[in-house]
């Protein structure tokens, strides 16, 4: 069994991109195998190795792309001789006879299979920043659409003070923005092992370089530069330490918190029908209760966000567990681990992607919440305002608090609506700041500055934060399996 073949299949068949499964791809693995080998070659062919003849280059860059006959093929031999990166180089030098006496010449099975790793962490990394993107761009467009309609905030799931829809939007764009920050400094440290032989001190390389340093050294970073990376690792084991996969998979786990923060708001927000992810006119929300609109792109995105968080603990337990210049224990788990890291992400920021495109506000219902607790909210500016008409302070308080425990009282033990302003309204006490009523209970006079605060996040923080993403931006709708 080769690296991440095991897992990639079931999971993205059905959900994950093309992109990303492809990338995780048996085919993509091997290709990747003999693009290693290829660079491989032509480096140390460049740095005067003659057994390296420019026809077995060719046939290498001919062959770089596996077949589907080959992948069988090396897999048949792989059950003869149980390995296998030497059952890829059998079959790739069936194909390039020319190459087939130098293909993986110095190296160790861990120069393809190590380096080809931190290719796929580099380049998955680049497909979730574009999902990413898209995800905060979006949701920033619903932010400035919705800046100023007041909410009923809450704290502990309890009535607060007012906020608008726009300004919780952003609060999750905030940490969105995070995790963008998180991934793109987590992909741009990613650096290729390089040609580092069997423990790290590339003795084989030394010999076939008849112990030349300075040409080994070269050779190096001449393949670093030929993989397209910016640099190499200057040591190593006969692996590229684990605590690379421990820094990427990291801020993973750290978007699958902040989605599964989002999303439960969103659920709880449905249950409020205030606000609910996009549902189609053809759904079924319940097989039963013909009525029902469930949130399941949003249980979607809470159940996936819980195995992304969960899978970091992998990485931090195998990079423990590394004996000396390396132990195989660390393979099997990194074939699940990594790739379902990466896939679960894309599923969640495809999720994510299709529910910030089509979310659905009812202004109605958030206005009826809003009334049904603003006339509590509005006491004390009623107060303020009697007392600015000149009467005692706490006199006002105590009519006031009289009114608002009968106010209350209807509310919870009889179920009815809160009437406190038609109390005030009645009691001549109140008379003097009757006309004022409408005015000290506007909503958008309690939301404080979460419009501006909206406006300017959006415009200049996520503005400078997207600003190297612009090519990222798509208009594309995304389309979910069910």
């Amino acid at each position: 069994m080769s690296q991440f073949d095991s897992y990639a299949s079931p999971l993205s068949s059905r959900y994950a991109s093309k992109e990303m499964s492809g990338l995780f791809s048996p085919r993509t693995r091997y290709s990747t195998w003999r693009k290693l080998w290829l660079n491989l070659a032509i480096a140390e062919k460049q740095l005067g190795l003659t057994a390296i003849t420019d026809e077995a280059i060719e046939q290498l860059r001919a062959h770089v792309t596996i077949t589907d006959e080959e992948i069988d093929a090396a897999s048949a031999q792989e059950k003869i001789v149980r390995h296998d990166v030497m059952s890829h180089v059998h079959v790739y030098g069936i194909a390039a006879p020319a190459a087939a006496g130098i293909i993986h010449l110095g190296a160790t099975s861990c120069f393809v299979t190590d380096n080809a790793d931190l290719i796929f962490l580099r380049d998955a990394c680049d497909l979730l920043l574009t999902k990413l993107v898209n995800v905060i761009d979006r949701l920033s467009a619903f932010a400035l659409e919705y800046k100023d309609m007041p909410v009923l905030g809450w704290t502990h799931f309890q009535p607060a003070q007012l906020t608008t829809v726009g300004k919780r939007a952003t609060l999750w764009i905030q940490e969105l923005l995070w995790d963008l920050r998180n991934i793109q400094r987590a992909r741009d440290d990613i650096g290729l092992r390089g040609v580092k032989g069997t423990t790290g001190t590339q003795a084989s390389f030394l010999a076939l370089f008849d112990g030349d340093h300075d040409k080994v050294e070269e050779l190096d970073q001449l393949v670093v530069e030929l993989l397209g990376f910016k640099f190499g690792y200057p040591v190593t084991g006969q692996t590229y330490s684990r605590k690379i996969d421990i820094d990427v998979l990291g801020p993973l786990a750290s978007l699958g918190a902040t989605a599964h923060k989002m999303a439960t708001d969103l659920r709880l927000l449905a249950n409020l029908k205030e606000i609910e992810e996009p549902f189609e006119s053809t759904q079924i929300g319940s097989s039963a209760m013909a009525y029902k609109r469930n949130p399941m792109r949003c249980e979607r995105v809470c159940s996936l966000a819980r195995h992304l968080t969960g899978l970091y603990q992998d990485t931090v337990q195998t990079a423990s567990v590394q004996w000396f210049e390396r132990t195989l224990d660390d393979s099997a788990i990194r074939r699940v681990s990594i790739p379902s890291a990466f896939l679960t992400a894309d599923i969640v920021l495809s999720t994510l992607l299709n529910i910030t495109s089509g979310l659905v506000v009812y202004p109605k219902v958030i206005q009826r919440r809003i009334n049904s607790e603003l006339p509590f909210m509005a006491t004390e500016n009623i107060i303020m305002a009697m007392v600015q008409k000149g009467q005692s302070r706490q006199e006002c308080h105590e009519k006031i608090r009289v009114l608002s425990h009968q106010a209350a009282r209807v509310v919870k033990e009889e179920g009815g609506d809160n009437d406190l302003i038609e109390r005030v309204k009645k009691d001549n006490y109140f008379s003097p700041v009757w006309d004022e009523l409408d005015k000290l209970l506007d909503p958008s006079t309690f939301v404080g500055r979460a419009p501006q605060q909206t406006d300017k996040f959006v415009k200049v923080t996520v503005s400078a934060a997207l600003a190297p993403f612009k090519t990222y931006l798509t208009s594309e709708k995304v389309e979910l399996s069910v």
